[in-house]
């Protein structure tokens, strides 16, 4: 799926994989983040995903040119969720919009796990 907008000179498609990777990378630099989680439903297990795979983390639905982020990520331990998840909204709601052109709808996050941080 590709969410496209006009300008004078012409029309801009954006795969929504390249929309995830550039999400994924915007959550990964706020502060209280550990990484993005890859959840395994049936098993009950959450991993943390590496790098290359931060796209896998990111759900992103465009409906009518609008986009909805869902996150899955893990948290450091001992930091407010609510401060966290505030602040990964302002931030990748901002850069998205900015990057993409396009209005970021929704953010959902779901907090898969707790880390502490070495």
């Amino acid at each position: 799926m590709k969410g496209t907008f006009t300008n004078e000179k012409g029309e801009v498609a954006i795969d929504t994989e390249v929309i995830a990777k550039y999400a994924g990378a915007v959550a990964i630099e706020c502060i209280g983040i550990v990484g993005m989680a890859a959840s395994n439903v049936k098993e009950g297990i959450v991993s943390l995903l590496k790098k290359e795979s931060l796209s896998h983390g990111v759900t992103v639905t465009l409906n009518d040119n609008k986009l909805t982020l869902d996150f899955h990520v893990i948290v450091a331990y001992g930091v407010s969720i609510a401060a966290v998840a505030d602040n990964l909204i302002e931030n990748v709601k901002y850069k998205v919009e900015t990057f993409t052109g396009l209005p970021v709808e929704k953010v959902n996050i779901y907090v898969e796990g707790v880390r502490l941080i070495d």
